[in-house]
């Protein structure tokens, strides 16, 4: 050998070659067990489609079918106060005459219709003026 050329790496004392500290090196068995593989199989995918009968509503009783008792029935309608009410009481309060205030709370034209199914009572929907 050359006296230049220091001695290779296997030949010196207290060496230990990379390969041992790296997984699945000679010595040492690999860090992590592999992944399990998902059992092959075929997937069926099953789309439904359902079509709604939707029937518009107005501020009248309207004959719907139910859709909790699915009989044929005449809606029932609740006039309920919206948020439109309140605005025009109040404007009636601020600017014309504060006794016209009661007059969009006795006006079916001035409040949201909410309509029930008389058999069961169900919710149908809300026709909002």
């Amino acid at each position: 050998m050359d006296s230049k050329q220091p001695p290779p790496y296997s030949e010196q004392s207290g060496y230990t070659p990379a390969q041992t500290y790296q997984p699945g090196g000679p010595t040492q068995p690999p860090l992590y067990p592999p992944m399990p593989q998902p059992p092959q199989s075929s997937t069926v995918i099953i789309q439904t489609t359902t079509t709604s009968n939707l029937v518009p509503i107005g501020s009248g009783p309207t004959r719907i079918r139910c859709p909790s008792c699915h009989a044929e029935v005449l809606t029932t309608v609740k006039s309920t106060p919206s948020g439109r009410t309140h605005c025009w009481a109040l404007i009636l309060c601020l600017f014309i005459c504060w006794p016209c205030v009661c007059l969009p709370y006795c006006m079916d034209s001035c409040q949201n219709a909410n309509h029930y199914c008389p058999n069961c009572s169900a919710y149908i929907g809300t026709y909002e003026n």
